[in-house]
């Protein structure tokens, strides 16, 4: 099999595909992750997945890499990480008492060849009160997660429902990754 690069600097992602077995190295990708006029959140994480995949085998052509991105959507709009303590509470104000969804792309590329998709997971999220954002604030988890809140972490007990994979809202659906790696090596034999 050719050497496999994971396109990720994100511990979860790192330790989720490390659970499929693979033995891989990490290279971060430099890339501009703003989001396009008109862009949903479908079309946003498959962009960036194939923008991180492409970045990383311009570096190492020879390599099978392997990129994803994650983010939240609720009513349309996309979810990033929160920039602040403020901007936390926001966000936990629209999760708050509602279902979001949790979009994950992932891309391999490996010599010319680019397989992907998007998986999609529906989360609910319990009715938050102000106590709940300042307590779950003071523990540090929600800092660098997309939607303010680890499903993983702390933030498990405000979650009564999930509909799709775990491992996606996580960072990396293990299933869907897994087929394409699969993919992906088939086709180099």
């Amino acid at each position: 099999m050719a050497s496999l690069i994971l396109a990720s600097g994100s511990p979860r992602r790192h330790e989720l595909l490390s659970q499929l077995g693979y033995a891989f190295e990490v290279c971060v990708p430099n890339i501009d992750e703003s989001v396009c006029l008109g862009e949903g959140a479908q079309d946003y994480v498959a962009r960036l997945a194939y923008e991180k995949a492409c970045a990383i085998v311009e570096q190492h052509p020879k390599k099978l890499v392997l990129a994803a991105d994650t983010c939240l959507s609720i009513q349309s709009e996309i979810i990033g990480k929160p920039s602040s303590k403020q901007h936390a509470f926001e966000i936990w104000q629209k999760l708050s008492g509602q279902y979001h969804d949790v979009f994950t792309g992932i891309c391999v590329v490996q010599q010319g060849r680019v397989y992907r998709t998007v998986v999609k997971t529906q989360v609910q999220f319990t009715v938050l009160t102000k106590q709940d954002m300042e307590q779950y604030w003071a523990t540090g988890e929600p800092l660098g997660k997309a939607g303010a809140y680890a499903i993983q972490g702390i933030a498990a007990k405000y979650i009564p429902e999930i509909m799709g994979s775990y491992s996606n809202v996580v960072g990396l659906p293990l299933y869907e990754t897994d087929q394409l790696l699969q993919q992906a090596i088939k086709a180099l034999n």
